[in-house]
């Protein structure tokens, strides 16, 4: 179905919901309003449904190539359409490390067949790749993603003079992840001392701490400063952090922003007694305090965009001692639902939460004709019940790792369908088809 309208839908877009009817024509929208059917399209009744524009996730890991044991770009771009995301981006710490053009190319390949949504793939940042960095085409590449703490292979960015050198010279938008290794070592090496094997998962936000976070993003920050990157601080975790950004400048004229991930937003450093190592994730899921602080940044505009951090992991890996199981969990495909938990409460509109997931990281990373819907963009929806629920079991997950840190819990809203490019991909606890596309973006 290339042309079909849409009727009686509650269009969220813009800061503003109405009721109209769509018309898509050739994987975009072409009309929005009321629409007389002169060409005797097929019609898709909404039913007083909500229609929204496509998630766009700006940090998932799906881990292939080389670690697909516990996941790959086709089951986890399946959750993906599941969880209303139509577009994502995913990180260069797979096997091998996408640190070049032609390493990054081959995922992007893998994607082109196996995708059900629309993908873009970062660049690694490494102490030693400048050149490759230098000759990217960021029209055709989300940016470039750099390690200043945490990180496997050769990912991690621990020279000053190379860090330097990629803030002075990067042609694009830089996206890091800030911790401190020096800050984090010294911790652990103290934890170690005094309570050896007996650590758990509670002692996570005490070796990855607050000044871990702090220290790592205040450097990259004063680095963009002294540079004017264009930077991008991935999952912030702390208070201290927020305090960091400007909520004056338009999103659109920013130079540095920043991102809050679903489960720093949902979860707290008290969820360890129940789930252990499967929050486990770095940087460490913190406070209370801190969440309610993240949140408070995220709707005073001190932090852009809503993301996942979405890092699967197999059971028997989480089921490991704390200092064995790695970090990261699977949530891409329950993100909306958590961020509806806010609307439900009262404390954020539907509308904003729209903003931070689809609008602010379609304007944050200038991709071009996404994120809204607005006459010739790419047809990139969602079918959204609000006022139904959804229960997170291990039967409706469609990750390869096969379970999720929210599994028995109930969370406000129910995507009952999802389209990408004009494609519907997505019906109700069923996949269809793949119509994902390569994002491109609009960089001077």
């Amino acid at each position: 179905m290339s042309s079909f309208i849409i009727r009686e839908a509650r269009i969220v877009n813009e800061g503003t919901i109405r009721e109209a009817d769509v018309r898509i024509k050739n994987g975009r929208f072409d009309q929005i309003g009321e629409i007389e059917n002169k060409e005797g399209l097929a019609e898709i009744n909404f039913e007083g449904d909500y229609l929204i524009p496509g998630i766009i996730d700006d940090q998932v890991h799906f881990r292939q190539p080389g670690l697909t044991h516990k996941a790959d770009i086709r089951t986890e771009s399946m959750a993906a359409a599941a969880g209303g995301v139509t577009s994502f981006m995913e990180m260069p710490n797979t096997i091998p490390p996408a640190t070049t053009i032609d390493l990054l190319e081959e995922k992007y390949q893998i994607a082109a067949k196996n995708s059900i949504v629309n993908y873009s793939f970062f660049l690694g940042a490494s102490n030693d790749n400048m050149d490759e960095i230098l000759q990217a085409d960021y029209s055709q590449i989300c940016g470039v993603k750099i390690f200043m703490g945490s990180s496997t292979g050769n990912l991690l960015v621990d020279d000053d003079t190379a860090l330097e050198n990629i803030f002075k010279n990067c042609p694009t938008l830089i996206a890091t992840h800030c911790e401190d290794e020096a800050t984090i070592k010294n911790n652990l090496k103290i934890f170690k001392e005094k309570y050896g094997n007996l650590m758990d998962a509670s002692f996570h936000p005490l070796i990855r701490n607050t000044e871990g976070c702090y220290i790592s993003s205040n450097k990259a920050i004063q680095l963009a400063k002294k540079h004017n990157t264009r930077l991008h601080i991935l999952h912030i975790s702390t208070a201290k952090e927020t305090k960091l950004f400007d909520n004056q400048t338009p999103l659109h004229l920013k130079r540095i922003t920043s991102e809050a991930c679903v489960h720093h937003l949902y979860f707290s450093d008290k969820d360890y007694t129940t789930l252990g190592n499967k929050i486990k994730c770095n940087p460490a899921i913190k406070s209370a305090d801190d969440r309610k602080a993240i949140f408070n940044a995220l709707k005073s505009g001190f932090i852009d965009v809503v993301a996942t951090d979405h890092a699967p992991h197999t059971l028997e890996e989480k089921s490991k001692p704390y200092l064995e199981a790695p970090s990261g969990l699977p949530l891409v495909q329950h993100s909306l639902n958590i961020m509806l938990t806010y609307v439900k409460n009262g404390q954020a509109s539907l509308e904003k939460v729209i903003h931070w997931m689809c609008h602010a990281p379609a304007i944050c990373f200038s991709i071009k004709e996404r994120g809204y819907i607005r006459p010739e963009y790419y047809a990139d929806f969602v079918r959204l019940n609000f006022y139904e629920d959804t229960r997170v079991d291990e039967e409706n997950l469609f990750y390869k790792c096969g379970w999720s840190p929210l599994s028995g819990r109930t969370l406000p809203g129910k995507i009952k369908a999802t389209w990408v490019n004009g494609v519907q991909v997505y019906d109700d606890g069923l996949i269809l088809t793949n119509a994902g596309q390569r994002l491109s973006f609009a960089r001077e």
